[in-house]
């Protein structure tokens, strides 16, 4: 699933691509992800041009020069697709055509991706109970936020309420890299554990921007490189084990990360 470093490439791609052109045309492929009606996307967005784009962990905003935003989420299989060829995706789900005969498509094959018009970030974020994007938060709202917190560290930085951004993989790199068992309560950690999560928050997510937009491989210090049970671990040569935790598949390496009894 794309999380932020991968949504923070589509904002690059977005920018480069779709701005400062008239929307001329509006298609609609399977539209269960879209969240509005073809009628309220088509008068949004018709006859104007995007203007800007902005980031929201997991959400990609595009404004246009009505003051319009159409709100994307990826979900597991999304992705933006930009062409000047006739034909359009497979698993388009909406594609906007600009003057100049290029378009661009919002795929989806399958099918998990969302979209929505909204006239703010703010107003969106606040309907949707959204919390701050994972880059933008500072230490005290972080420790803040983990303050009342019992759960597993996993369950809490993959909250979208709780920090936007953070998902299955780059949890389980972060707490890697933490050395934080990801089954650990949160209110088990000490101050130090927090913050040297909340510093890995920041180089993880960072990082991994930049090896994607590259189109470059995870390290191979990175646990990401060894998603597999049975890997070998490629901090201390032990190896990568598999559990679930919150109902998600968690790799770990018990060796660098060693559970805690509460």
């Amino acid at each position: 699933m794309p999380e932020l470093p991968e949504i923070a490439n589509y904002k690059k791609y977005a920018d480069a691509a779709l701005l400062d052109k008239p929307v001329v045309k509006v298609e609609f492929g399977a539209t269960k992800p879209l969240q509005e009606s073809q009628k309220t996307i088509r008068e949004a967005i018709k006859g104007h041009a995007f203007t800007k784009t902005q980031q929201l962990g997991k959400y990609l905003f595009i404004k246009n020069d009505a003051s319009k935003w159409l709100v994307l989420h990826f979900g597991m299989s999304g992705k933006l697709d930009f062409s000047a060829m006739d034909e359009l995706p497979k698993h388009a789900i909406v594609s906007f055509y600009f003057k100049d005969d290029t378009h661009f498509s919002f795929v989806c094959p399958r099918k998990f991706g969302k979209g929505w018009i909204t006239d703010s970030v703010e107003e969106f974020q606040r309907e949707h109970s959204l919390g701050p994007d994972a880059l933008e938060v500072s230490k005290s709202q972080f420790l803040k936020l983990m303050d009342p917190e019992s759960g597993s560290i996993k369950s809490v930085l993959m909250d979208q309420h709780k920090i936007a951004g953070i998902g299955n993989v780059y949890t389980d790199e972060i707490l890697f890299q933490s050395h934080v068992h990801p089954k650990t309560k949160v209110s088990d950690l000490t101050k130090a554990e927090l913050n040297k999560i909340y510093s890995n928050i920041s180089k993880v997510l960072k990082r991994a921007t930049k090896f994607i937009g590259k189109d470059e491989k995870a390290p191979d210090s990175w646990l990401k490189s060894h998603r597999n049970e049975g890997d070998s671990c490629p901090g201390c040569k032990g190896k990568v084990q598999k559990i679930q935790v919150g109902g998600r598949s968690t790799y770990f390496c018990s060796g660098c990360q060693k559970e805690v009894d509460s």
